[in-house]
């Protein structure tokens, strides 16, 4: 049993929000992965922004020596955002059990919701994560 699986998680309070803002680089739209493709806020670049806004939101609520990280993403891409805009993402927490949180996500640009859905996350210790992920897989 691992010391995470023994650990006592923090209670976050439900309803812990976050919003993230930011004007739509280049780099983030589809066509910097595709030229033929429009210019246009990419899928990955608005599930980026809710992550940071899902773990923001919790992030005062755990000790130092904790974090979250993504483990699952549900997620409508509702309508195109050109490159320029401004876009913002917000997440609140609707759920947790012990380690496990969801988050309900939005996104909007213009006056308008562009995505939404939830995004799960897990709270973990860094070092114990880290050493788990570089360990060789079976």
């Amino acid at each position: 049993m691992t010391s995470e699986n023994r650990r006592e998680f923090p209670k976050i309070p439900i309803g812990a929000e976050f919003r993230v803002e930011k004007t739509i680089p280049p780099e983030w739209t589809i066509s910097a992965y595709d030229p033929r493709l429009p210019s246009v806020f990419s899928t990955p670049a608005m599930i980026g922004m809710m992550e940071v806004a899902a773990a923001k939101a919790v992030q005062p609520h755990l000790p130092a020596e904790m974090i979250t990280v993504g483990t699952r993403i549900e997620v409508d891409h509702l309508k195109a955002a050109p490159v320029g805009a401004l876009v913002w993402a917000t997440a609140r927490l609707i759920s947790q059990d012990g380690r496990l949180l969801i988050f309900e996500v939005e996104a909007g640009a213009a006056g308008k919701i562009i995505g939404r859905g939830h995004v799960f996350r897990a709270i973990v210790e860094p070092k114990s994560f880290s050493a788990k992920a570089s360990a060789p897989s079976d």
